[in-house]
């Protein structure tokens, strides 16, 4: 009996030593215990699933955004042609561009700001109440003497032995755009009287842009000009871009009238306003859509927009120099070249000279700046017949 009860308590022992008999085990030691290491196991899993997870949710979002974008985009596109056609005063200031009025923050009042030391800012008025913002810059051989003097001064030079240039600039900015004040320096080293003056609605000159109220702005600068000027002085029309435009419909009045002037230059010109919107690298987008001369063309001339240099060629009586950049993309270099053309085929010039200067891609002087080339001089007297207005 008693061994019986020590097998007993030998097997109470194994029993009570069970806990160290698993322990020992190395099978049942690797087994985790679910209650303890299972959600254990299952929260240091769970930020691995949601950083796989949420790249899919990632690119979705952002191809989302892209396709939103694309659509505003279309959109808008469809839209510009619609709101154009609507409201045509849109399309009249995208071809005046007078609110834009770079350089910023320049004083029109002080040319000398600009440079032009010799040069005089005043004020006239081609109608009652409208006021014209206009420039007068001498001869660089007086810049000396014109130091401190005043308007009265400035007029009486007028008189003097050299030429005018009546200068009509583009569209945007003012009179004091950076390449035109470049050029009125080069002119006035070649001798050149510059007038040249901001159409009403540009830069400090009051009222509003048009086509005719451009024109009639030139005439009136002009016949004070002309009553200024010795009869035998000449005077000279300068248009570019779209001040092209304005000198041959100033031209064509004057010829008609009986009374052209001495010769017109042409830099960068168009042959009309269609065509050259129609060529504008702003019409790239639009220009192969259905119905683009309806929307946008027809637009323009719902303005009374025309600037048709073609038909005034038809009209003009004086010699006509072509200037045009090979590489100018704001008015394509075949405009030009076209125009040339038709004025070279013009009943009304037939014995006046019609010349065409183009200039090589090359030069690279674009839209803006053939003031740069070192030709011009020599192309001026040889194209006026005229001896170098500084030996004058």
């Amino acid at each position: 009996m008693r061994k019986r009860t020590n097998s007993l308590t030998d097997t109470g022992t194994g029993t009570g030593t069970g806990g160290s008999l698993l322990d020992s085990d190395p099978d049942l030691k690797q087994r985790p215990s679910r209650g303890a290491a299972g959600p254990a196991a299952e929260d240091r899993e769970e930020p691995g699933e949601d950083r796989s997870m949420a790249k899919p949710f990632r690119r979705l979002g952002l191809l989302g955004k892209l396709k939103r974008t694309i659509l505003w985009l279309l959109l808008l596109y469809v839209s510009i042609p619609f709101i154009i056609k609507l409201c045509p005063s849109i399309q009249a200031k995208l071809v005046f561009l007078n609110f834009v009025r770079m350089p910023f923050f320049i004083d029109l009042k002080r040319p000398l700001d600009q440079g032009l030391n010799h040069t005089h800012n005043f004020y006239l008025e081609p109608e009652a109440g409208l006021k014209i913002g206009v420039w007068h810059t001498v001869p660089a051989q007086m810049w000396r003497e014109a130091q401190g003097k005043q308007g009265d001064w400035f007029d009486a030079t007028l008189s003097s032995a050299h030429p005018v240039i009546l200068y009509l600039h583009g569209n945007a900015g003012t009179r004091g755009g950076d390449h035109r004040v470049q050029l009125y320096k080069v002119l006035s080293s070649l001798g050149y009287h510059v007038i040249t003056f901001d159409y009403r609605g540009w830069g400090d000159s009051d009222g509003s842009p048009s086509e005719g109220g451009m024109t009639s702005d030139a005439l009136f600068i002009y016949d004070w000009l002309k009553q200024r000027l010795d009869k035998k002085r000449p005077l000279y029309i300068w248009g570019h871009s779209l001040g092209t435009g304005v000198a041959t419909n100033l031209v064509r009045r004057l010829c008609d009238r009986g009374s052209p002037p001495d010769s017109l230059i042409l830099e960068s010109p168009f042959t009309n306003i269609r065509e050259e919107a129609k060529s504008h690298p702003f019409s790239m987008v639009y220009r192969y859509l259905p119905g683009f001369d309806w929307f946008f063309l027809d637009a323009i001339t719902a303005n009374n927009i025309r600037f048709a240099s073609d038909e005034n060629m038809n009209h003009i009586s004086c010699p006509v120099l072509i200037l045009h950049a090979e590489d100018d993309s704001v008015v394509p270099f075949h405009l030009g070249k076209k125009l040339y053309t038709l004025a070279s085929q013009s009943k009304t010039l037939i014995g006046h000279k019609v010349q065409f200067v183009p200039f090589p891609s090359s030069l690279n002087y674009k839209h803006k700046f053939i003031y740069r080339s070192p030709e011009l001089s020599n192309i001026l007297s040889d194209f006026f017949g005229t001896a170098d207005p500084n030996t004058q």
